[in-house]
């Protein structure tokens, strides 16, 4: 059984937090087994598919995206990441434009963004501004 972690011990291998961890097993986004005693335990190799990047193929980051509510979905690549305590500010190359995100650390890294990955800004707004340039 050496090669199964508590979520406390994977979070921690991950480098995300115990309530993110547990969430991720609530919903389904990490698997686990569930001992006796009802406690949850992953495998090493389900963490290593995590810690490396091209984990989630093509389909299923166009599933993640089209999932959403939010229609104003515009894709890109990431060009630079910068954490900064708890947060971390995103910008995302869109053609010749470049869009700027502060988003929680914790995120950022569930995400593994890293400069050269494809990710989409999701925009939700209650009003959109238009001036004429």
């Amino acid at each position: 059984m050496a090669d199964l972690y508590t979520p406390r011990d994977a979070a921690q291998r991950l480098g995300i937090s115990y309530p993110t961890i547990k969430q991720w097993l609530y919903r389904g986004k990490l698997r686990a087994v569930k001992t006796p005693g009802g406690h949850y335990r992953i495998h090493e190799r389900d963490i290593e598919a995590m810690l490396h990047p091209g984990a989630p193929s093509a389909i299923q980051q166009k599933k993640l995206t089209s999932s959403v509510s939010g229609r104003n979905q515009l894709s890109g690549k990431v060009v630079e990441v910068r954490f900064n305590g708890l947060l971390a500010q995103v910008k995302i190359a869109i053609g010749d434009q470049c869009i700027t995100s502060i988003i929680t650390a914790d995120a950022a890294r569930e995400l593994q963004l890293r400069p050269g990955i494809k990710a989409a800004a999701l925009i939700k707004a209650t009003e959109v501004m238009v001036v004429r340039v």
